[in-house]
């Protein structure tokens, strides 16, 4: 296993960012890792990373090492939300001083500028850059040593649809073809649906559910969800009991309704009615979106400072 993390906790200047995490990651696998801002997500990577030491828990990487050895970091390709650059230099002039300090390339810079779709800009100053060609370059950058284990922060920050898709081709090809076990840390949903094997979802520093989207849904008593188009509103919005408000878009209502407290469709209606609301339309609105929501805390979320 790349990943075998067990109840970690972590407190920073007297502050508990890391209550309950656990993470699970196999060779070949991709690992979608949700969770609102602030919950813990930067801070379980930068422990993954060995940027902090544990309170508690048991953390072993590639099979039994600890995170506090060189070795063990150079198997280890990591992409920041937030890369820096040396500007003045071009892409190939960095990345083959990059590489260095893991010991040099392990495939020619052209190579490497083709697989994330730099191949014509490997002479340009990366401060000539657009926000989406500094992207392929950080992932570049994450791929130069060829590492065992990627931990990616929001890789297609910036990149129009095309190269989102360029980059899940590329990502999936290193899993399936090279066995690169990814930890991908992202807000994009639909990345996570199209390409991760396994997904944990973080709140308030608690690992929350963690398996493949179809266990979770299984698992889960809180999966149910409908959009509904509403004709009226009361000004209370007072909800039947078990029935929970995830969004509103216009006239349509998304709301999540815990399985067994919730009432089944039509009698769902007809308590909606009695709570003053009118319904129009009913449309089913499950998913990891109508999950995700439901297993996150909304309040203060954006209010709560992560350590890194």
């Amino acid at each position: 296993m790349l990943i075998d993390a067990n109840h970690l906790k972590l407190t920073l200047h007297g502050r508990t960012i890391l209550r309950d995490v656990s993470l699970h990651l196999s060779p070949g696998e991709i690992y979608g890792l949700l969770g609102p801002n602030g919950a813990g997500k930067s801070t379980t990577i930068a422990v993954l990373l060995g940027l902090y030491a544990l309170d508690e828990g048991e953390l072993q990487l590639f099979d039994g090492n600890t995170t506090d050895t060189l070795s063990v970091r150079r198997r280890i390709g990591a992409m920041p939300e937030n890369a820096g650059f040396y500007d003045w230099m071009s892409a190939s002039e960095y990345l083959a001083w990059y590489a260095g300090l893991y010991g040099g390339l392990q495939q020619p810079v052209p190579e490497l500028l083709d697989l994330v779709g730099l191949g014509n800009s490997g002479e340009r100053p990366i401060g000539r850059f657009s926000q989406g060609m500094k992207q392929r370059l950080a992932l570049a950058r994450a791929l130069a040593h060829t590492p065992e284990l990627l931990i990616l922060d929001e890789p297609t920050n910036g990149l129009d649809p095309r190269g989102r898709r360029e980059i899940h081709d590329l990502l999936v090809r290193l899993a399936r073809e090279r066995q690169v076990g990814i930890l991908l840390c992202t807000h994009l949903l639909d990345d996570v649906e199209a390409l991760c094997d396994c997904i944990g979802i973080i709140d308030q520093g608690c690992m929350v559910a963690e398996g493949s989207l179809a266990q979770l849904l299984r698992r889960s008593p809180l999966a149910q969800s409908y959009w509904l188009r509403m004709t009226a509103v009361p000004d209370s919005q007072v909800l039947p009991r078990g029935v929970r408000l995830l969004r509103q878009e216009g006239e349509w209502w998304h709301l999540g309704v815990t399985v067994g407290v919730a009432p089944k469709v039509p009698a769902l209606c007809e308590d909606l009615a009695e709570h003053g609301w009118g319904v129009a339309e009913i449309k089913a609105g499950g998913g990891l979106e109508a999950l995700y929501l439901q297993l996150t805390t909304a309040t203060g979320a954006e209010s709560r400072e992560e350590a890194a």
